[in-house]
């Protein structure tokens, strides 16, 4: 069987929950003998499509960065999908999964799908509903609308997690729904070594406001007056990156924070959370945070 995945970054380009699980199901699946496409931006140089760990991997367009001002790029999802399209058009997939964020390229590969005939499910890993005005302010109405479009280009529905399910479900979705949650190795996980690197508190996760990692921030500056040898990791990257690093001067707290940046060696990343007391996501959305069944095999 042919199987294609549509979902614009991939691993290990970028560690984020969705593209690991893509590459862990997509793995597993070729393992099988199917025959497993990726479409994303191009992150690699030489030819558009490449082969690696069984996979083949195509970039339809060239990478460039998904967020804006910390929000998600409204540009980066429309290049992507225009990119998209053409290789949609070509592909021969017996059955397409494509995952809901950033919705345009949900809308696209809907409308490709049934001129083609072709098999579609839409993995939805987190629904917004009404988060979308918490976002956006009023302007959520729009991100809101599109994302209920996106909805109803679902005609089977994969959700990763009960929770996202109902939220679906309370959204008036009534289409073939399954739930296939996300999953670990738990095998390599057990087999990596703490790290020498020995911390009190962990973080793991993109810099992002609704992960809120100034959360973090403020959780050691309050524990450092009676525990000054308190010792913090925060592992990631993304647009509050900077203004994370300016607080931690600005409270004096460089000795008790280190800020690793993106953690590219996944191993690395466990071994960190191994050596660690208190794993710590103060993340006000999730809709199956894969970091915190890592954390706890951990």
């Amino acid at each position: 069987m042919k199987i294609a995945y549509i979902y614009d970054v991939t691993y290990p380009e970028t560690i984020g929950g969705v593209e690991k699980r893509i590459h862990e199901i997509g793995i597993r699946l070729a393992g099988m003998g199917h025959e497993v496409h990726l479409y994303g931006m191009k992150y690699w140089e030489g030819p558009d499509t490449i082969r690696r760990d069984g996979l083949i991997i195509h970039g339809v367009c060239p990478a460039m960065g998904i967020y804006t001002e910390g929000r998600r790029s409204i540009f980066q999802a429309i290049r992507y999908t225009i990119g998209l399209i053409p290789y949609l058009l070509k592909a021969d997939a017996d059955i397409i999964d494509c995952q809901n964020f950033p919705y345009f390229p949900t809308i696209a590969t809907y409308i490709i799908s049934r001129l083609k005939r072709q098999t579609l499910v839409v993995t939805w890993h987190e629904y917004w509903g009404r988060y979308w005005f918490t976002y956006l302010g009023w302007k959520g109405i729009c991100g809101l609308l599109i994302e209920m479009i996106a909805l109803r280009c679902s005609p089977v529905t994969i959700a990763v997690s009960p929770l996202t399910a109902d939220q679906i479900r309370r959204a008036g979705y009534q289409g073939d729904l399954i739930i296939i949650p996300n999953g670990i190795d738990l095998s390599s996980i057990l087999s990596v070594p703490p790290s020498d690197t020995i911390s009190d508190l962990i973080f793991v996760g993109r810099f992002i406001p609704e992960k809120h990692p100034e959360l973090v921030v403020e959780a050691v500056r309050s524990l450092v007056t009676g525990n000054p040898d308190l010792r913090c990791q925060m592992i990631g990257d993304g647009p509050e990156y900077q203004n994370i690093q300016l607080i931690i001067d600005e409270y004096g707290l460089s000795e008790n924070i280190t800020c690793t940046g993106f953690v590219s060696d996944y191993s690395q990343v466990i071994a960190l959370m191994k050596s660690s007391r208190v794993f710590i996501l103060p993340s006000v959305r999730e809709g199956f945070g894969i970091v915190a069944i890592e954390a706890m095999a951990c």
